[in-house]
């Protein structure tokens, strides 16, 4: 058992060293233990998961992250709709910590381009993470909005591609290719599903991949044996229907 263990441990630690394994959610709590235990290389959030978390004070819960975890990236998103008014949130938000960077949709609700934005505030320094992509033509327009020497991040929705029933798989491996245009872009797969999609997104050749922290919990299953875990499912199975006390 504890060479399994260990086993398990070091395949995980081994895909931790081949992807950037950031963390998705907006848990205080979840983020430390896991910036704790050096696993995961950055954290992203989102208005839906903050809320979600019953988050009131957006400033707050962020200052409060970066406090406890200063070094790491940290991606914190824009909620305006009004490209004006996003640039003044974004260049706040970039004020918070040199490993802050604001995410800003690729459009708004009305489907207008936010690339020109992107254009500008990566022109003046700003880190960007440009979210919400699904599309190449997406893809290229934010690489070619991004500045040379400034880290950008791009956030293809991976995940939600795979829900309308097409491989994302072509689609990052060409958006990997395009983002090497730009030496500080790197591409991330968002909206993790399981822990496949990690091994996924490793061979499409992206550099990050953001999950919830239900699905890292499940990493130690990493290159696990699949006759040790069938016999643990038979086991739970046998388990749960002693204690639930079932009788025929």
């Amino acid at each position: 058992m504890l060479h399994r263990r260990a086993s398990t441990d070091l395949a995980t630690a081994n895909l931790a060293d081949q992807i950037k394994l950031f963390a998705d959610g907006a848990s205080l709590e979840d983020f430390t233990r896991l910036n704790a235990e050096g696993l995961v290389a950055g954290f992203t959030t989102n208005p839906t998961l903050m809320r979600r978390a019953q988050i009131t004070d957006y400033e707050t819960f962020a200052r409060e992250l970066i406090a406890r975890i200063p070094h790491a990236p940290i991606s914190f998103e824009v909620f305006s709709d009004d490209f004006d008014d996003m640039k003044r949130q974004a260049r706040k938000i970039a004020q918070w910590g040199p490993n802050v960077y604001v995410k800003i949709p690729i459009t708004n609700t009305k489907r207008e381009s936010s690339l020109p934005m992107v254009r500008e505030l990566a022109s003046e320094g700003v880190k960007l993470n440009v979210t919400a992509i699904l599309t190449l033509e997406q893809v290229a327009g934010t690489v070619d909005a991004l500045h040379d020497d400034v880290p950008a991040v791009v956030s293809i929705f991976a995940g939600r591609i795979a829900d309308t029933g097409v491989d994302p798989m072509p689609i990052m491996r060409a958006a990997v290719a395009m983002a090497a245009r730009k030496p500080k872009a790197e591409v991330l797969w968002a909206s993790v599903r399981e822990v496949l999609n990690i091994y996924q997104a490793r061979d499409c050749g992206c550099h990050i991949i953001t999950s919830t922290p239900d699905v890292l919990k499940k990493l130690s299953m990493a290159d696990k044996d699949l006759a040790d875990l069938s016999q643990e499912t038979v086991a739970m199975f046998y388990d749960d229907a002693r204690a639930a006390g079932f009788q025929l």
